[in-house]
């Protein structure tokens, strides 16, 4: 019994998981372009972007290239999460629609 209840929930979580990285990632950026982030000594996107953002005032380039780089990151977790469902599907047999 413990097997079913293991072999059902497990791939739900996997999926959960990777789509919660990508939030993370997003959350942490946005707390460390406002402020209360991680310390000013360890590298961070949102960091580079509050510090880019008041040191490069006139070129937004750099600005979007971090912003880019954190979306596509994020995007890219969400869309492997939502890769790996439906192969993890046990409604659908592990086939692919």
């Amino acid at each position: 019994m413990n097997w079913h209840i293991l072999r059902n929930s497990l791939p739900p979580l996997i999926v959960q998981a990777s789509l919660d990285i990508g939030s993370a990632i997003l959350m942490a950026a946005t707390l460390g372009f406002i402020g209360p982030g991680a310390q000013q000594t360890s590298a961070e996107w949102g960091g580079d972007g509050g510090e880019w953002s008041q040191l490069c005032a006139r070129s937004m380039v750099v600005l979007r290239i971090s912003g880019a780089a954190i979306l596509l990151t994020a995007v890219g977790f969400n869309l492997f999460g939502d890769g790996i469902r439906d192969p993890l599907d046990p409604k659908a047999g592990g086939k692919q629609s």
